[in-house]
Parts: structure tokens; sequence; C-alpha cells
């Protein structure tokens, strides 16, 4: 077949990231919408599909393409496996339906059409080839389409959806259009898409004060974090610790003698970042806590931090690793203007590179035997986005099961790469994005743009790093209002406790840090203690499990409400059946009010149809029966309103 006879021109195919260099994600279950513009010249019928196979599948599967609007055709299919899929686009002018399109506005316009009849005699033989539980009617036309007597019958059936439905079903592609690439689709397992984490520093465990808390300490803390309703807990790093340099309480750089060191600085003559800090506990300990949190459906998560205390064994064994100064010193890694004078930065420009990378990767690989599938990466931003790429394709290989979280609060586009190339989930600003215009900007960057088919966002309302300043002094019912937030506009989200739920806020002066920061020093802690906001927490965890619409990201749509202090949001599942609206005064010491306009149109509801609207938290329940609705929320009840929509 000659190019010359392909009319079609495929543009603007999406998503399509980085010119197909980089794959879209989505995880099993998802559907994969795919949109392009189709055009050609002069005023036929264009039609087309999306082509998609699986893994090394020699066959492709195939889903229709319909127009939307201003010749964009969209369709979708829906990833079933986890893994890599590839897909296209085939697009072609479809002579039968071009016949049916013209023939109807010929008889509109009452023309008589015996030879359109006798022309369309050459689609329905072709439909006949494929079409064959529609064999009798097929012929039945053909005939008809022959007599004089039958005419009537004839235009009848030519303008039939039922004969529209065949050759759209069946269609000839002839002289089809195929994008010119083959785009990489990668789908991951549920967990990357609908997640709840829980950080806390399993050395703040111990029962008694001033004890240094172990993996059977941890044991017991376990059913907590389950109660409260999270599905993955973090650990920061627990490895053996660098004494050289080490800092003391609230970073001061002299260490006293019962100072225990950033876990950070990781590494000493007991071991390295395959090893365990002794303190914590053996490596049947750390089995036995990875067999517990599995047995309350709970995933352990580890730090992956590639760097290393000065008395890290790859100091002495790897020396090329570094980067050695004249004075035969390393520099310590900074962050202006933090310093970290008890960690050296991995020299990635090593000639030593590869054997440094296979070195590297092994470490994720050695805790993923032992059960690990999931790690929190610290500052990828500041290693090489290559070694990144090749390290988790390679991870992936193995257990295509890992995820890996990238805590990189930097320039937006460093993050976007990142997830570009291959992390599942990332660290965002919403930290910092506190009132409502903000918000809304950054949800809908996040849901709505080029991001939300390759970046995973993860909120967090605080971090051992990041004592916000909104926190800093905050009430309860703030930190009620930052946490539902967190959990009910990402389908991603974790906090650092106990500290977060206990409003251990006390921060280090004129800084975004904790004073008494568990970074340098042990906490003892009351895992018992409960109060209002871990009520809250546990609720909102059991709806996030019970509504889908709470387990992915991208289906929010913003309400209007003229009120700067309220915010109000729709989410829906993706079958359309769980609606679910939000409203939350974002003001903690106010009672605000407003009327909220429901987006009744998303739901298919027409007129004055009564809207049934149940409070998931209180469980009030309220009859609406129109468009706009009044709320008012008093911040020192429950400063927020989930509804569930029943019709």
């Amino acid at each position: 077949m000659k190019s010359g006879q392909k009319r079609v021109v495929i543009e603007n195919v999406s998503p399509e990231i980085n010119c197909g260099q980089h794959a879209s994600k989505r995880a099993v279950g998802q559907a994969f919408q795919v949109t392009a513009d189709l055009l050609a010249d002069g005023h036929d019928v264009l039609n087309a599909h999306i082509k998609y196979k699986f893994g090394n599948a020699r066959t492709w599967k195939y889903t229709p393409m319909h127009l939307t609007d201003n010749d964009v055709f969209a369709g979708e299919f829906v990833a079933e496996k986890q893994g890599n899929y590839a897909y296209t686009v085939e697009a072609w002018v479809d002579y039968p339906l071009t016949w049916q399109h013209n023939i109807e506005r010929k008889i509109a316009d009452q023309q008589h059409v015996d030879v359109e009849l006798l022309d369309g005699i050459q689609y329905l033989e072709t439909a006949l080839k494929s079409a064959k539980e529609e064999k009798a009617y097929l012929e039945e036309l053909i005939e008809a389409f022959k007599k004089p007597e039958s005419y009537n019958y004839a235009i009848a059936e030519a303008q039939s959806k039922r004969l529209h439905t065949i050759f759209f079903e069946n269609p000839t592609k002839e002289f089809a259009t195929t994008y010119d690439k083959e785009l990489p689709l990668y789908v991951d397992r549920k967990k990357a898409l609908f997640s709840t984490w829980y950080e806390f520093f399993p050395r703040s465990t111990a029962k008694k004060e001033g004890k240094h808390g172990t993996f059977k300490d941890c044991l017991d803390v376990i059913p907590y974090v389950k109660q409260l309703g999270f599905d993955v807990i973090y650990f920061p790093p627990i490895h053996p610790i660098g004494t050289a340099h080490r800092k003391g309480k609230n970073n001061t750089t002299t260490a006293l003698p019962d100072d225990v060191g950033v876990p950070w600085a990781i590494g000493n003559k007991e071991g390295g970042h395959k090893d365990i800090l002794p303190e914590l506990g053996s490596l049947a300990d750390f089995k036995k806590v990875i067999k517990a949190a599995a047995e309350s459906g709970i995933e352990i998560a580890l730090d992956f931090a590639l760097q290393c205390s000065p008395d890290h064994p790859y100091v002495k064994e790897h020396p090329t690793w570094f980067k050695w100064r004249p004075d035969g010193t390393v520099q310590y890694a900074e962050n202006p203007p933090k310093k970290y004078q008890d960690i050296y930065p991995i020299y990635f420009e090593s000639a030593d590179w590869e054997p440094m990378w296979d070195e590297f990767i092994s470490i994720v690989l050695y805790w993923n035997k032992l059960g690990v599938k999931i790690f929190r990466v610290d500052n990828p931003h500041t290693k090489p986005f290559g070694f990144w790429e090749y390290l988790i394709a390679e991870v992936k290989k193995v257990d295509q099961d890992v995820l890996f979280l990238a805590e990189a609060f930097t320039k937006p586009k460093t993050m976007q790469r990142l997830a570009k190339i291959g992390f599942s989930q990332g660290y965002t600003y919403y930290t910092w994005r506190n009132n409502k215009a903000e918000l809304i900007e950054y949800m809908t960057e996040l849901s709505k743009g080029p991001m939300k088919d390759y970046f995973r966002p993860n909120f967090w309302p605080n971090t051992p790093d990041i004592n916000p300043w909104m926190l800093q002094g905050g009430n309860e019912n703030l930190y009620i209002i930052r946490h539902m937030m967190a959990s009910t506009l990402s389908s991603n989200y974790g906090m650092y406790g106990p500290v977060y739920e206990q409003i251990d806020n006390a921060a280090y002066i004129g800084k975004e840090e904790y004073l008494n920061s568990e970074k340098y020093e042990v906490r003892q802690w009351d895992w018992t203690k409960t109060n209002k906001l871990t009520q809250l927490i546990t609720r909102i965890n059991q709806i996030r499990n019970e509504q889908s619409a709470f387990q992915f990201t991208n289906n929010i749509d913003f309400c209007t409400i003229e009120n700067d202090q309220i915010l109000a949001y729709f989410k829906q599942s993706e079958d359309g059946q769980n609606n679910i609206l939000c409203v939350v005064n974002l003001d903690p010491y106010n009672k605000q009010g407003g009327w909220v306009q429901v987006p009744r149109h998303k739901m298919g509801i027409s007129g004055d149809t009564p809207m049934r609207m149940t409070d998931l938290v209180t469980g009030s329940s309220y009859i609406w029966n129109q468009e706009w609705n009044f709320v008012e929320l008093d911040p020192y009840q429950v400063p927020y309103h989930i509804f569930s929509i029943h019709y």
C-alpha cells in the first residue's frame, strides 16, 4: 500500500510523555484514556481505535475511539495486568460510515437515492465477511438495495442505527494511518495509587524514659498503627550510625557520650546499608516486625538514603566513590543553609561508577528479599537521573511489586523528572499550600494538567524534617483540618507520628524544624494516648477504604462557594456509583458558612430531584433538593463535612 493513499493525519496523541521516552502510569484495574487529533481533507467520516498490547504479546488488542469535539477523538481501555503495555492510535477514513452519512443528508433533502443504494452494496458485502451474526440481515439489505419495490424499506434501513453499529463495529480500515510511535504505559499494583502511610522512629518506642527502643518494642506499636487505619509503616534508616562528627541534640555539632546520632548518617565499624543498628535488635527481630505488620494488613517501608557517615565501610573499601579534596578530606554534605557534617555524599562521577551502581542496586534487592517492597528514597534529586532510572528498572525486573517514594522537596521540573523516570509516588508542596486559592491551583495542576498521567502525589502535613510554619503553635482544629485535606485530596497520604496526632509542635526558633527533634535524640511517647484528632484520623481512614471515590486522586472537581475560608470539592468513582462531596472550614478559630453549588450534572441529576446527603463522619443526614445549599462549619465541633450522596 502506498503511503500517498493514506489521508488521515494523527496529531497531539495524549498522553505522550517526553515524546514517548517515558511511560504513562496507571494501577491495575484503572481505565487508561487516550486522545488524539484526527484530520483529513474534505468532509468524510473518520474513525479510529487504540491499539494496545501487554508485555511481549504478538497480537494487538483494539478499543474504539469516538469524536468528542473539534476533531479530538477519545477512547480508553482497562489496564488489567501489572507491568508494561504499549499503545498507539490507528485512524482511517471510514468509507461505509461516510456513505451512510451522505445518504442520510440526501434523503433529508428529499433526493431520490437509488444509485446511492446500489453504491452502498459494496459496503454491505464487505461487512458480511466479519459481521457473521448479522449475515441474514445484510443479505436481505443487499437484495432490498437492488429492488425498486423495496425502496422505502431500503432507505429506512440505510439510515438505521443497526446498520451504523454494524459498520462501526466492523471497520474496513482501508488506507489506515498508524501513529508513528508505540508509546509506553506502566501499570503498578494498586498500592502505588492508594496508600496510607505512618512514619515513626523505631528507637522511640521504648516504654521507659531514656531507653532506646527496639524492633521488639515496635511489635507493640503495630496494633496502634492498625487501629488508626494506616497500611504502610515507614521507618527512617535502621542501619548502624556513624560516630565521626556525630550530631548532638537539636543538631548541635558536639555530641555528648550518650547522644545517639542521626539515622541518616549511615555506617560505622558494625556495618553499612545492609546491616541493622544493634540497639534496634537483630535481623530476626526485623523479620518478626515485617511478619507482624503483614498480619495486620500493613507493609513496612524502609528509607533508602545513598550517603555515608565518615565511618561507613565504603569509605575505606571504595575510596573512589567519594570526592577527596587536596587536604585529604571529603567535603561533607550541604543543602544551604543546612550542613551535614556527619555525612559524606556519594561521588557519582567516579570512574568506578559501574560497580558502584551495582552495589547500590544490591542494597535494595537485599532488603526486598527479606520482604520489603516499598522504599522511601531520601533526596533522590541530589543523585543522577540516569542512575535512578537504571536502578528502578533493574529492581522491577526482579520484583515488579517494589514501589519507590521520592522525597524530593525541590524544583517542580526536577520532581516531575523523577516521576517520569520511574518513581511510583512523590512528596509534594501540600505542606506549604495553605489558603483556598493555593490549594485549588495546586490540585488543578496535579490532577488536570500533564502531570496527571505520570506523577502520583503523596500528601504529608508534616515530616521529621518539616515542622511547617502553619502548624507551629496551631490548635487541634488546625491539625484536624490539615489531616482531613491531605487524606481526601490525595489518594496517597502520610503523616509523621506520634508527633502529629499528639500535636507536639514546639519549634526551633526561626526554622521550620522541630525542637527536640527525633532526628537527633530518642523520645518517649505514650502510645495509648487518644484525643479528638486520633478519633477523626481513624474514622477518615475507614472512610477512605469504604469509599472508592477516595482511592485515586485525579477525580476531583472544585465546587463554587462564595467564602474564601471554605473549600468544597466533589469526587466520583470511575464507575460513577460512589459520589462524595467534601466541605471544609479552613479557619481553625471561627465558624464559617456559605452556599455551596453541588455538581448535579456530574451525577446525571436533573430538576429538583432530592439528594440524601449523609455525613460519613457524624452520621447526620440531610435532604437537599436544589443545586445551591447552605453549610455552616464550627471548627470546635467537626470542621468539615464528608458527604456521601444518594439520589
